[in-house]
């Protein structure tokens, strides 16, 4: 089940991370009604993003690219 959290982003609405399967999803704000999905991705790897100072800086840092299903 995806535990969903709402980030104040300029680019990002909500976080999404599915502990079962390791996947994240990510709805951006400016996507149509689906979300992007990431998978292998650690656990605190997602509690370090829900809690970033900046969600979009992280996101292209540690995540873009790096965890494509």
């Amino acid at each position: 089940m995806i535990e969903w959290v709402t980030v104040f982003s300029s680019d990002i609405q909500k976080i999404g991370y599915d502990s079962t399967t390791n996947k994240l999803h990510i709805d951006f704000k400016d996507s149509s009604d689906t979300y992007s999905t990431y998978c292998n991705v650690p656990q605190d790897l997602y509690y370090q993003f829900v809690s970033a100072s900046s969600v979009v800086h992280f996101y292209n840092q540690s995540i873009k690219d790096k965890y494509d299903c």
